[in-house]
């Protein structure tokens, strides 16, 4: 009994913490998403396409935490976020202002 309880317990907490990452996420789109209309348009599409895998990703962890996907597909998806966020980040144009 105390090991399925323990496992509902551990659960939830990982739910919990997948919705704080989704949140994270949101909040660096929201704050990047206004600086993209002062950008040239090659630079804003860029720009965009990366936040749109930041979208994407935060989206997988919500997913993960309604029980839609397990931890290992959830991995899959990120490291395949990483992979293509590592593709625009080697283009200059489509780095995003930290100031």
């Amino acid at each position: 009994m105390s090991e399925i309880v323990t496992r509902i317990g551990m659960r939830r907490w990982r739910a919990r913490r997948a919705l704080r990452s989704a949140r994270l996420l949101d909040e660096v789109v929201d704050t990047q998403l206004p600086l993209l209309a002062s950008f040239s348009e090659e630079r804003r599409r860029r720009s965009a396409d990366y936040l749109a895998e930041l979208v994407k990703l935060a989206q997988d962890y919500r997913y993960f935490a309604n029980g839609w996907i397990d931890a290992k597909e959830l991995e899959r998806r990120g490291q395949e976020a990483i992979v293509q966020l590592s593709r625009l980040r080697e283009d200059p144009t489509a780095r995003l202002i930290n100031d």
